[in-house]
């Protein structure tokens, strides 16, 4: 039965919350005891129970969570984030085993300097080392004091900060999870840019104004003093509040930040460029525990990113847990748009779409796009709010005004609850006609004329011509032009050429396609939501083989991408080979030796294979999945729940929805009327049998 309420994926995340009822163990402060007998609890354990506990909290935004001390204590996690951190510094994920004794007793001695009372670990100290990476050597010659204090001015942030920063990640981001908004998408997991377009496609058809507000000098300059508040309304536990506070405070010296990317005039790059080529000739060899670096076509993906993703804030010390602590405080953002957007909700019965409350839904769930005509000047005051990161997006169906007051309004917001002052500038209002660039999509309007078929009376299938917007949600091609001219694989803005793909001169034919296919896919799934994905995907495609075209052009001697397509044919499938080389093996007789790789070919040289627009669309209430598994893990919990779900066993009431289906089609062609329903609102008489 229960296989018919719950999808069977969920049954193995169920089971795995199924023996969730261990907490942390208190452990002692100890530094010189044995690390193994600290080692007790299983990791992944102790954070599902959190998670679990987090969300079966009933009013997580009123109350705060109230002891955290239990988990930050626990040696098991600080093992886990020494784990973690060690992925990120060297690449690889080391087992629990494979951990030496010594590193356990420098992550144990860390424990103790952060843990005690008062705490003596400082943040970002480069020369007071209690934990040091794998991947760092210790030095063993000598150096002046000079070259040491210009080392230590310039050093990047220890890695023992790195580890304290992924511990406050894995115990704050399961009971900050339930603390936020609905409507912010960023820096969260299983939401994305993916689910802010599907967010808009769905609920922001209709908005006549859009105010589209830049909050990133805001977040790049918030005190020390209002993160704190913040955190505090969320989390009271006092030993991880204290610990971000320290990391807030803490001088950060001026070389451990990474410095921000300068445009350089056209004489400058081309000597970068030659420096870097003459680089890339030299073969690098790795050290035995350095990270390889990221693949050429997930460095091209990463240029795309889109202007509201670029800017990721860094506060103090507090590293990768900065986005989160942003989202704690423009959380009070949300909130307070929340209670805006109930407000400003005026019905209207002669619109055509919102007549009568805020949440009756989407007037056609199957087609949210669409808008039918109202047919007169009165229409639903209505408003909708949204939130990527430090940028805001608001759909309001009502007039300019209403759009020109809440600008007023969300700047004297800023300047009252964080004390700075949001520049006129930062806020930009649009109207749907003029099209609203978001995450690289533009959010635009069509007047179109669909024939609307819908059964009549007596069975007879009516067909009317009908007339109404259609909300459209295109990639910028524009856009996407720029951020290939700043790759230097195109020239130009109004007829974009084409440029050879230089930093793949040395690599074999096989290893390019390989490696741009992958690139190419990724694009398609980036303009998944996207109208014109076709059209954007298949430039991307064009752009891409041409490049690469040209690239082997000039590496085989072929010299023009007409030999090139002749040979390789269109998608590049083909081998190439010098002219010089023409006593050479045959390909197929080496690929049969295994002496060379397959060749894949360029995805996409046809638009037919290009996929289209994927048009799904989201629900209202939609949540991740994790926490649909979360809540229903609760409310398993319940026995409340548990007690009547056994009397509707008992009483038949449960079955499948095929049966349920039948019944109420029975109940119709013999009574006219629902049964059930009937004897629901009777107190349970059965009138109908009487």
């Amino acid at each position: 039965m229960l296989s018919q309420i719950f999808p069977k994926q969920r049954f193995f995340l169920l089971r795995t919350f199924s023996s969730l009822c261990s907490k942390p163990q208190p452990t002692s402060l100890d530094p010189d005891q044995n690390p193994y007998n600290l080692l007790k609890s299983d990791p992944i354990e102790l954070l599902s129970n959190l998670w679990v506990h987090a969300f079966s909290r009933p009013t997580p935004r009123l109350v705060p969570f109230p002891n955290l001390t239990g988990y930050l204590k626990s040696f098991d996690l600080w093992v886990l984030a020494y784990q973690r951190a060690c992925a990120h510094h060297t690449g690889t994920f080391p087992p629990r085993t494979a951990i030496h004794y010594s590193q356990l007793q420098s992550l144990l001695a860390l424990r103790h300097a952060v843990l005690s009372s008062p705490s003596t670990f400082p943040w970002g100290a480069s020369s007071y080392l209690l934990l040091r990476s794998p991947a760092e050597k210790p030095s063993t010659t000598r150096i002046g004091k000079r070259k040491f204090e210009q080392l230590l001015e310039n050093a990047p942030p220890p890695f023992q900060d790195r580890v304290i920063q992924e511990l406050l990640l894995l115990i704050l981001e399961p009971v900050l999870e339930t603390h936020f908004s609905s409507k912010s998408h960023a820096y969260r997991p299983g939401r994305g840019p993916h689910t802010v377009i599907r967010t808009i496609r769905s609920n922001f058809a209709g908005y006549l104004w859009f105010v589209k507000a830049d909050l990133t000098n805001v977040s790049m300059h918030l005190e020390p003093n209002n993160i704190i508040g913040y955190l505090e309304k969320a989390v009271s536990d006092r030993s991880v509040v204290r610990l971000v506070k320290s990391s807030l405070r803490t001088p950060v010296r001026p070389g451990s930040i990474e410095k921000e990317r300068v445009e350089l005039d056209g004489f400058a790059k081309k000597r970068l460029k030659r420096k870097i080529l003459r680089a890339s000739r030299k073969k690098k060899v790795l050290n035995e525990n350095e990270p390889k670096p990221d693949p050429y076509w997930l460095r091209l993906f990463w240029g795309f990113a889109p202007e509201e993703a670029k800017t990721v804030p860094v506060f103090g010390h507090c590293g990768i847990l900065s986005p989160l602590l942003l989202n704690v405080c423009l959380s009070e953002l949300d909130f307070w748009m929340e209670d805006k957007v109930e407000k400003y909700f005026e019905p209207s019965k002669f619109d055509s779409i919102w007549r009568e409350k805020i949440d009756e839904g989407c007037h056609n769930p199957a087609w949210p796009e669409f808008v039918p005509a109202s047919g007169g000047a009165c229409k639903t005051r209505k408003m909708d709010y949204i939130r990527y990161g430090s940028h805001i997006l608001i759909g309001i169906r009502g007039p300019r005004e209403d759009a020109v007051q809440f600008r007023k309004n969300l700047i004297e917001f800023c300047e009252t609850k964080f004390g700075l002052r949001l520049e006129h500038s930062k806020i930009e209002i649009e109207h749907i006609t003029r099209g609203i660039e978001f995450l690289d999509h533009i959010i635009s309007r069509r007047v179109i004329y669909p024939t609307l078929r819908y059964t009549g009376t007596g069975g007879k299938v009516v067909s009317e011509k009908g007339v109404g917007t259609l909300l459209s949600v295109t990639a910028s091609l524009q856009n996407c032009i720029t951020h290939f001219r700043k790759l230097e694989l195109v020239k130009g803005d109004r007829d974009p050429e084409p440029l050879p793909c230089t930093p793949m001169l040395y690599s074999g034919q096989a290893h390019t396609n390989s490696q741009m296919n992958k690139f190419l896919e990724t694009m398609a799934d980036w303009y998944r939501y996207a109208d014109n994905r076709k059209k954007v995907v298949g430039f991307c495609a064009y752009v891409i083989r041409s490049s690469l075209a040209k690239l082997y052009a000039a590496r085989y001697r072929l010299k023009s991408r007409a030999k090139v397509y002749k040979i390789g044919s269109r998608d590049l499938s083909r081998p190439l080979r010098e002219a010089s080389r023409n006593a050479a093996p045959e390909y197929s007789d080496l690929l049969r030796m295994g002496l060379v790789d397959v060749i894949e070919g360029v995805q996409f040289a046809h638009m037919s294979a290009i996929p289209s627009c994927d048009y799904t669309p989201l629900p209202r209430s939609w949540v991740p999945y994790h926490e649909l598994v979360l809540s229903e893990y609760v409310k398993l919990q319940d026995p409340q729940f548990f007690c009547q779900l056994y009397k509707d066993v008992r009483r038949g009431d449960l079955g499948s929805p095929q049966d349920f289906v039948a019944g109420v089609l029975w109940d119709y062609k013999v009574h006219g009327v629902y049964s059930r329903k009937l004897q629901e609102e009777d107190g349970g008489v059965r009138l109908l049998d009487k």
